[in-house]
């Protein structure tokens, strides 16, 4: 296991999401694996183009909140400590319409003292990759 912070699915989706942007679009987490984390989110109103189809920004921020919820996991301290993210790309891969649920699963690539590495990949409900996203973040003091 990665992790050394134990935290539930319930503290994750009560004190970690609330009153965020990830709480506004409806973000949640569903799994916690030994080297894992996945959290879905609605293509609705609140994450599509004009053209009804998932926008990446929304992608990206349900990539963006995986690694770092996952980076803020493998902290010793959070009291010291946290995690802040300093470079994101995402391949858009396919379209997710309109009245469904994307998932997001997160795996570390790297995770040092200083930096961290991420690998987000976001599939539909019938398992067909959307996006693939990597997502650098750094471990900083808390001031």
């Amino acid at each position: 296991m990665i992790w050394k912070q134990e935290v539930s699915l319930d503290f994750l989706n009560k004190k970690m999401i609330a009153n965020t942007l990830n709480e506004a679009l409806g973000i949640e987490f569903t799994e916690i694996g030994s080297d894992f984390l996945i959290a879905r989110m609605p293509v609705d109103k609140r994450t599509v183009q004009p053209f009804r189809l998932l926008h990446g920004g929304a992608s990206a921020a349900l990539a963006e909140t995986l690694g770092s919820v996952a980076g803020a996991m493998c902290l010793a301290d959070w009291e010291k400590q946290q995690i802040v993210g300093i470079e994101i790309n995402a391949n858009h891969l396919s379209s997710a319409r309109e009245g469904t649920f994307v998932f997001g699963t997160v795996r570390a690539f790297r995770v040092g003292r200083t930096v961290q590495v991420w690998n987000i990949e976001i599939r539909d409900e019938k398992n067909k990759l959307i996006c693939v996203s990597r997502l650098t973040t750094a471990v900083v003091t808390r001031s």
